[in-house]
């Protein structure tokens, strides 16, 4: 089954944080375990991020907002069940397209940095590393807060960027 990516409608936001919550358990095996509290997508939905969608209704989602003058990818979520069928990657190419139509530099991220399906399935996919002396204030803000949240107790993260080439250029 093809799930195709598109914008998201008022009506799937509700049912986005239950994916999200869904792969949890898959980063166990490497001694992460999420603290309770609000997930990314309630953050997102709250402070209005875009949302882009796979199926109807969605079986995963990628939310971006702009930091830096660049586009943010805050989360890419696929439902545990799915994974593995290039959800993910379809999702991933719809921010990356977009973020260049709207004449974005690139879309960074913070990621797990060894969990495969993080760091490096986003390096598969043209992210390398952004040295900390390349990050803006947003960036920096971003990091601070998930120390001061105690996620990089949970393992090594890391900041990404992928350059982008405006429409026509590339």
């Amino acid at each position: 089954m093809r799930y195709d990516v598109r914008p998201a409608r008022p009506g799937d936001l509700a049912g986005l944080p239950a994916i999200e919550n869904s792969g949890d358990r898959l980063f166990h095996p490497f001694g992460i375990v999420f603290p309770p509290g609000p997930t990314i997508a309630e953050e997102m939905i709250a402070k209005g991020a875009e949302f882009l969608v796979a199926g109807d209704p969605p079986v995963g989602f990628a939310a971006v907002r702009e930091v830096d003058g660049a586009a943010h990818l805050e989360q890419i979520s696929v439902h545990a069940d799915l994974t593995g069928r290039g959800i993910g990657s379809r999702l991933l190419r719809a921010v990356l397209d977009a973020a260049a139509r709207r004449g974005s530099p690139g879309v960074s991220l913070l990621t797990f940095r060894d969990v495969p399906w993080n760091g490096p399935w986003y390096a598969r996919h043209g992210f390398a590393e952004l040295p900390e002396d390349r990050w803006g204030p947003g960036i920096r803000a971003y990091w601070d807060a998930e120390i001061a949240a105690g996620l990089h107790g949970l393992g090594p993260r890391t900041v990404m960027w992928a350059p982008l080439s405006p429409p026509g250029t590339g």
